[in-house]
């Protein structure tokens, strides 16, 4: 409920003030609010204020109904309905629609209760979650423990090939301990399980499920159409647990790679929501009536990679030659206009608890880049493959360009489409790009993508030491001890790691001013993915 909501509700009553919003909804206009509170006897005056808080406060309040398009930023035929196997923001939006976590994280990354009314522990190692009762998947069948400890523990079966296999293997054993209870039991302590647990892949499914094309969840959506790398339509699931919502009858989600052609499609009424919108387009959308633009600040990068196994990263010094060849300053200010905040070669944002900003900051420094360059001994033209689909990165890539020009270094930049970059460049080419979405806590980042074993460890830098402080942080209850911990693994990523991160960026999502309800969740843009179950459709 808006706060114009509870105040009009307040002053009037809450019968009068249902009575009032039942009226605006059929079309009753200021002039005939304004009637019906004078007919109470209300003083003229005081029910022409009371008639304007009315019609806010009705202006303010979701309206069901409707349909709307969205333009995601990626899509890939490798597209997937099955939470373990996500691995774009497609993925994830698509995901939010459908199913529901034991928890979800709100605008501060604060794990809520979701399908789990409530969860505690006593030492970090064992967490007891109680199930919401009532809970029905789209097909009808309820929710019981058996489908929360089907869906924890398949990631942990490499036949899964779950994306978060390495978060999930911290997890012993899940038990279903009572008709609505589930027990789960930890290799080791950590406090950071209900946000684990809160995050897309750990989405609950049911007990046994093989074949997810059906989308079975118990999410606000229903599928009703699903066309890997191509589109998907889902319908309000009317059974939702969520008295009142979603708002919207219908969404089509479809997948939009070339940002030009994402706001093309915004600004002549193709779509109602366009995700990821470059800074030079912001001034031409905020221009045109109709249309807003929403931000989100985040702790969202996009990576130089260096693979550690092949190519020139091989060799630490080529790596330290790159990272000195990173004007931020200069990327900061004609890249994302500002739009961006600048990084250090670590993962983890100045938003974050974690961030260490003891950490001396790496400058431009052409004669430190030649430096490491002769000693590395690398030469010739070394292909670097970028794409629209990791943001900014070919405009990065050029500034890399120029600058290596300056010191001898011939980099070959080559542009590869946003369709099928994930699936095809990322993670396979020795040196190119990445785009790294927010991470809902540090252990989270860390794990997914620097741990030696990491599906995603995308420059296959390898560390036993930091693996184990990787391990050692999670138990560590002190947090100044915890602090120091992952300060001290920055510091190892920003020295021995293939991965250079100029900047952390914000994420700028372009809607129709008649499209409401969007608030910002550093998950990433179109509210952390979630958007589906929260925007409703201004008359």
């Amino acid at each position: 409920m808006s706060d114009n909501n509870k105040k009009f509700e307040s002053l009037v009553g809450p019968g009068e003030s249902l009575r009032m919003m039942e009226s605006l909804k059929r079309g009753a206009s200021r002039r005939d609010v304004l009637k019906m509170l004078m007919a109470g006897g209300m003083q003229a005056t005081l029910a022409g204020g009371l008639a304007s808080t009315a019609l806010s406060a009705y202006a303010q309040t979701p309206r069901r109904g409707g349909r709307i398009r969205v333009g995601g930023d990626t899509s890939a035929v490798t597209d997937t309905l099955d939470p373990a196997k996500q691995s774009n923001k497609t993925d994830y939006c698509r995901s939010t629609m459908l199913y529901n976590g034991l928890t979800s994280l709100d605008g501060s990354l604060t794990p809520q209760p979701a399908l789990a009314e409530s969860f505690t522990t006593k030492d970090a190692k064992i967490w007891v979650f109680k199930l919401r009762k009532g809970v029905v998947f789209h097909d009808g069948k309820a929710l019981t423990p058996a489908d929360v400890v089907f869906s924890l523990m398949r990631h942990k079966d490499p036949a899964t090939a779950s994306k978060a296999k390495t978060l999930a293997d911290q997890i012993s054993s899940v038990k279903a301990s009572g008709p609505n209870e589930v027990t789960v039991t930890l290799v080791a302590p950590n406090a950071d399980l209900p946000v684990i647990v809160g995050t897309f892949h750990f989405h609950i499914v049911k007990d046994g499920t093989t074949d997810f094309n059906a989308g079975i969840g118990t999410g606000p959506y229903k599928l009703k159409e699903f066309k890997p790398g191509v589109r998907s339509v889902v319908v309000r699931n009317d059974a939702y647990w969520k008295p009142g919502k979603p708002y919207l009858d219908e969404i089509e989600f479809i997948g939009i790679g070339d940002e030009s052609a994402r706001v093309n499609a915004l600004l002549s009424g193709g779509i109602d929501l366009a995700a990821s919108l470059n800074p030079r387009s912001i001034e031409r959308v905020k221009g045109t009536a109709g249309y807003s633009i929403f931000t989100t600040q985040s702790g969202a990068y996009s990576d130089l990679i260096m693979r550690k196994d092949l190519g020139p990263g091989v060799n630490p010094d080529f790596a330290l030659a790159m990272k000195y060849l990173f004007d931020r300053e200069q990327m900061k200010k004609t890249i994302a206009l500002d739009h961006a905040v600048i990084a250090n070669d670590q993962p983890i944002d100045p938003t974050n608890r974690f961030y260490f900003a003891g950490l001396p900051q790496r400058g431009f420094d052409l004669d430190k880049a030649k430096f490491h360059l002769q000693k590395s001994g690398v030469s010739g033209k070394i292909p670097v493959v970028a794409s629209p689909a990791a943001m900014y990165s070919v405009d990065i890539a050029l500034v890399l360009q120029q600058s290596a020009q300056r010191i001898g270094l011939d980099l070959d930049v080559k542009r590869m489409p946003a369709e099928g970059y994930w699936s095809n460049h990322w993670l396979n080419s020795p040196v190119g790009f990445g785009t790294v979405n927010p991470r809902p806590s540090a252990d989270v980042l860390l794990t997914q993508f620097f741990q030696s074993d990491a599906t995603w460890n995308e420059s296959r830098w390898k560390n036993p030491k930091f693996d184990q402080l990787l391990l050692n942080a999670r138990a560590e209850i002190d947090f100044n001890k915890r602090k120091q911990m992952y300060a001290d693994m920055q510091t190892m990523i920003s020295q021995e790691a293939g991965i250079g991160i100029p900047m952390f960026l914000a994420s700028v999502d372009g809607h129709a001013s008649r499209l409401k309800g969007l608030a910002p969740i550093p998950l990433g843009g179109l509210m952390g993915y979630s958007f589906a179950e929260n925007v409703w459709l201004d008359a």
